[in-house]
């Protein structure tokens, strides 16, 4: 058996090989267009193609053991934590109208230095430190830097993985009694301060802790080298001082926090699987959170949410990443490949009803492959599983797709199971949300602190060509899930490979609640009437009613019209005849960020033959254009980007856009779904950005510009 420690002297064995190796020109990529990066565009790349085979069989070999396998380790349990948290704030207006409702902006998707991986990066900042972040103040990256908002957050929810929650923390802080164990002397003093390189060294350091650590720690505790319920006991302590934090920085009416955390399984061949589970309140809630070292399979974590409601802890979960599930998270059977039916279908809505449509690790709204009328479907691609290099199979991981079969399911009799909502959130590693393009420094703490990290930009001359040739030799000597691509040549140029230049500057969830509560976010998070931002505070509402009139763009009251006449973002229109609904869609801009281009409404349905369809018409154009008839299209508004200095011409995009909309193919016996999308005139991408600071050229194989945007949760036709 090979230690760890044996492994990193063959490691070092191998870089320094490579310093004896030539460079060479490295390939010849094709330039981006500005809509799809060619880095992202990889589904028919038979190199990658080669290599995913290569990792589905290491994978299966190892077993899934990148991140513990299968196999249980510890017993569910639905024990309550005998200390109660903060009492439930009362509603400053139980009859507040529906016409007051705000828009809320905040991120549900945050790690902190309890995230096992979040400190292999070297994150230090605590679950307060996050809170400090969202409220408006500066906290270090773990590179030394400052990363501040420009404008705080209105929620903000921190969620550690829940497998082994604070356990390595707790093994590398020498002070504490679980780093006495043998196991956790390779981890002592790991975040030590002469231990924050981001050199070549230092990143294969972390990468080897990042893998090594869960794999010993399951080797230990099933072997009885490491006392299970010692390890319990750090994670429950973790989860009560997460929840500490939580109550401390929640300020109903002014900043808002949730008691959270992440489930994160995954099947063998890493097909993400992963949730975030978020409680409404901290009055009651369990001693420790349910891992996939209680189960790998998500329905079983649903059981026990639902026992945890029967006890008066409500909950629900949000699925992310889709777009890395390798076609996992919305297929079309259950998690034992056995075919939906009426009891299924109803936990999952009763316990996930919304998803994280945009993050950092990419998109998963949908995809050019399955939405080739859709030209704005390329928006930050991240094209693999998560933590591998293996592609991810494009059909069952995105949100779009999943709308549709949801419909066809629907058609059997059991109902269905993906009629979700959609938010945005962050998924930053560093405490910190990372939604703003020109400030952008990813999520993996030292290891994308720096513009090469990331991607962005070539490394310097001979430390450029040694970390190439180093990776090069020791991913074929020791072949990982992560490939061996972590270093690309471009034209002579070395760059970080894999999936960090994909990465996105996103996202952020919204809500429209009555105010800034747990009480009122939450009920909206139930009801679905949230939406997902690429980064930006873009508002956007969506109606959908028999009664509505032109009036109502321009009205005091429209809104409140609305609401009273119709149905809003994740709700349900239950056919009225023949008649043909509305769609009154309103957005405006963020006034930190461009202006808009255009409103959207897309549209799914089925027809009689159980065949589903989509498509995508503009319905408000900016500059007061007209949308063409014959290709549902605005005419070209102007807007440009000098990609020299990212100046945008904003003259030529809308503050505000509305429209009241009809579907002209409108079938009153057809079931439908449809959802607003609003997008921006374009602006730089974080990788442009990131090449100006540099003073070097951008990137060829990632697109200079990007169009941020807003998408409404869904709503539902439901035919007579």
């Amino acid at each position: 058996m090979i230690t760890r420690h044996a492994k990193y002297r063959q490691s070092i064995l191998v870089l320094l090989i490579g310093l004896g190796l030539t460079a060479c020109s490295g390939d010849k990529i094709e330039p981006s267009n500005e809509a799809f990066s060619t880095a992202a565009d990889v589904h028919d790349n038979e190199d990658v193609i080669a290599a995913t085979r290569e990792i589905d069989e290491l994978l299966q070999q190892r077993g899934g053991a990148i991140l513990g396998g299968q196999k249980p380790l510890f017993d569910v349990e639905t024990e309550l934590l005998q200390d109660k948290g903060a009492p439930r704030s009362e509603s400053n207006d139980k009859q507040t109208l529906e016409r007051a409702r705000n828009a809320y902006f905040g991120d549900l998707h945050v790690h902190t230095t309890y995230s096992f991986d979040g400190y292999a990066f070297g994150t230090l900042a605590t679950p307060y430190d996050a809170y400090r972040f969202a409220r408006g103040e500066a906290i270090k990256n773990p590179a030394g830097y400052e990363m501040q908002l420009t404008r705080p957050m209105d929620f903000y929810a921190v969620t550690d993985h829940g497998m082994f929650l604070g356990v390595v923390q707790a093994a590398a802080d020498t002070s504490t009694d679980f780093s006495k164990n043998p196991f956790s002397e390779p981890y002592h003093d790991l975040n030590a301060p002469d231990n924050f390189g981001t050199g070549f060294f230092s990143r294969m350091k972390r990468l080897l802790t990042f893998s090594g650590f869960i794999p010993q720690i399951i080797s230990g505790i099933s072997g009885g080298s490491i006392d299970r319920g010692e390890v319990l006991n750090v994670v429950r302590t973790a989860w009560k001082d997460t929840i500490v934090a939580a109550d401390q920085f929640n300020s109903p009416g002014e900043f808002t926090t949730f008691a959270a955390y992440e489930y994160t399984t995954s099947s063998v061949g890493m097909g993400n699987l992963h949730r975030n589970v978020i409680f409404d309140g901290t009055e009651s809630l369990p001693r420790e959170p349910f891992s996939r070292f209680h189960s790998s399979n998500p329905e079983d974590l649903w059981d026990w949410m639902d026992e945890l409601r029967a006890k008066g802890v409500e909950s629900l979960a949000i699925p992310h990443n889709s777009n890395g599930s390798n076609g996992l998270m919305f297929q079309t059977n259950d998690f034992a490949g056995n075919a939906f039916d009426k009891a299924y279908v109803e936990q999952r809505s009763r316990n996930e009803p919304i998803v994280e449509i945009t993050q950092i690790k990419g998109t998963s709204e949908t995809h050019p492959t399955l939405s080739t009328r859709d030209e704005w479907a390329g928006f930050e691609i991240m094209p693999y599983r998560v933590a591998t290099a293996a592609l991810s199979q494009l059909e069952g991981s995105y949100v779009r797709e999943a709308l549709l079969n949801g419909l066809a399911i629907e058609k059997q009799g059991v109902g269905n199971p993906y009629g979700f909502g959609f938010i945005g959130s962050s998924d930053t590693h560093s405490a910190a949300s990372q939604n703003n393009e020109s400030k952008f420094v990813s999520k993996l703490g030292l290891l994308s602190s720096t513009a090469e990290q990331r991607g962005s930009v070539p490394f310097d001359g001979i430390d450029g060509q040694f970390a190439y040739y180093a990776s090069y030799l020791a991913t074929r000597l020791y072949p990982t899930p992560l490939g061996k691509n972590m270093y690309v040549k471009i034209d002579g140029d070395v760059y970080t490979g894999g999936s960090t230049p994909t990465f996105g500057a996103a996202g952020l969830a919204a809500a429209w609640a009555e105010e800034n509560t747990r009480e009122s976010l939450y009920s909206a998070f139930r009801r679905k009437e949230v939406f997902a931002t690429s980064g930006p505070r873009i508002r956007l509402r969506f109606f959908a009613g028999y009664d509505f009139d032109e009036v109502m763009l321009s009205a005091p009251d429209g809104v409140e019209q609305a609401y009273a006449k119709g149905v809003t973002m994740g709700g349900s229109l239950v056919g009225n005849g023949m008649e043909s609904p509305g769609f009154l869609v309103m957005a405006s801009a963020d006034p930190e960020n461009a202006p808009l281009q255009r409103l959207q409404i897309i549209k799914g349905w089925i027809d009689a033959d159980g065949n589903t369809h989509e498509d995508v018409i503009d319905v408000a154009c900016a500059g007061d254009t007209e949308v063409d008839p014959q290709t549902n299209r605005c005419p070209d508004n102007g807007a440009r980007v000098d990609i020299t200095n990212c100046t945008i011409n904003p003259e030529t995009g809308a503050t505000q856009l509305a429209s009241l909309w009809h579907d002209p193919d409108f079938d009153a016996q057809q079931r439908a779904f449809y959802y607003a999308r609003a997008l921006e005139n374009p602006t730089c991408r974080w990788s442009t950005w990131d090449a100006i600071r540099a003073g070097v050229a951008t990137r060829p194989d990632l697109a200079t510009t990007i169009q941020e945007r807003a998408w409404s949760s869904p709503i539902h036709y439901m035919a007579e």
